[in-house]
């Protein structure tokens, strides 16, 4: 069975300028990248958590690597 591409990223809440805040994502192999703009530390988190979880179910599915 095949791995997710995300199945090993990190996640990390980082504030941005402005009182923002953003997700560092880190894939082994990859460059890290921020997804941005989060209002609230909070928000981020919920959004990691979220990733997560669809990462979760589309590994089970196999759904990640089937062409649309």
């Amino acid at each position: 069975m095949r791995t997710h591409p995300h199945a090993e990223a990190t996640y990390r809440v980082v504030p941005l300028k402005g009182g923002a805040f953003g997700v560092e994502v880190r894939i082994p192999d990859s460059s890290p990248t921020i997804v941005s703009s989060f209002a609230t530390e909070a928000a981020a988190d919920a959004w990691i958590a979220r990733t997560k979880e669809r990462i979760a179910a589309e590994s089970t599915s196999g759904r990640w690597f089937q062409r649309r």
